[in-house]
């Protein structure tokens, strides 16, 4: 279970201008219902002083889905579009008192369908159209732009933050490895920030574990702590067989398939099999594979092994 504040339960419970704006002069619209998210976000902007005036929203979506677009409503009426258009997801879940971190998506989402409506209004083409070559996850519809922007917004600096804050790479997961090359680029870009080598209790790279990119590289480790094939074989399947029991105990199990460098193919059975929380439950063997052997691995379905592997 997450832990909302009271803010996020009020405007989840009691949301703010919901409902459809018949007076809207800009509309903004993110996300697709098949994905499990969507917003559409009208405003009523002045065209002397270009206050917006009023606003609404129609999400399709979860609690958070719906608290992050009525603050988002409360925070942008009364502002110019200009002030209004400088704000970031992380103002919105502020205002809220905080999100857990797998729902920081929502915050992203309420940002991106501002940023729309915006665009709209100015009639300005929106850079949501997601052209092939662009598109990085299918299974949400997020391009590079998106993840781009919030990396830079947030300071992300692993792939679980950037699924967080995105939804990219929370399903299939075979987007992945290009999730990640956009994350490596925008940190090259800023020139700001680079993951420590040491890695935190869970496994995840926080902002109090991360460097200048200008810093000395830090040393490599002794030879002599380096895992051999064997070592690093028999790491992988301790950590998966210490994982069973709590999946287990949900009806699930998770067995180890094959090692291929540093793609691990597992397969889920019983409950897990099929079950919508099952990226997430793949996403948690990959965090403890990653806390164990002190290296960044994928964890992949088995049904993705490679023909010639089966």
């Amino acid at each position: 279970m997450w832990n909302y504040t009271d803010k996020v339960k009020e405007h989840f419970f009691n949301p703010k201008n919901s409902g459809v704006l018949d007076t809207a002069n800009a509309v903004g619209e993110v996300g697709s219902i098949t994905c499990g998210d969507a917003l559409r976000l009208m405003l009523k902007v002045d065209p002397d002083t270009q206050i917006i005036q009023d606003a609404k929203f129609q999400t399709f979506g979860c609690g958070s889905a719906i608290a992050s677009s009525s603050a988002l409503t409360e925070m942008i009426i009364g502002k110019t579009v200009d002030e209004a258009l400088v704000l970031t997801n992380r103002d919105i879940a502020d205002y809220l008192g905080g999100l857990p971190p797998e729902k920081m998506h929502c915050s992203v989402m309420g940002a991106e369908a501002l940023r729309a409506a915006i665009a709209n209004y100015k009639g300005e083409a929106w850079e949501d159209d997601h052209e092939e070559g662009e598109l990085v996850c299918k299974c949400f519809g997020v391009d590079a732009a998106m993840i781009e922007r919030a990396v830079t917004v947030n300071g992300l600096t692993s792939l679980e933050e950037v699924t967080h804050y995105t939804k990219a790479g929370g399903s299939c997961q075979t987007c992945h490895e290009k999730i990640e090359e956009v994350l490596e680029a925008v940190m090259a870009k800023t020139g700001i920030l680079k993951p420590a080598a040491k890695h935190s209790p869970t496994g995840v790279v926080g902002l109090d574990a991360i460097q200048p990119l200008a810093a000395k590289p830090a040393e490599p480790a002794a030879a002599a702590s380096k895992l051999t094939n064997v070592q690093r074989m028999q790491a992988i399947m301790g950590a998966i067989e210490a994982m069973r029991p709590q999946i287990q105990r949900d009806g699930g199990d998770v067995e180890l398939v094959d090692i291929d460098g540093k793609d691990i193919y597992v397969r889920l059975t019983g409950a897990c099999s099929g079950c919508s929380q099952s990226a997430g439950t793949m996403m948690g063997v990959q965090m403890k594979l990653v806390e164990t052997l002190g290296e960044f691995v994928r964890v992949k379905p088995a049904s993705l092994m490679p023909a010639h592997a089966n």
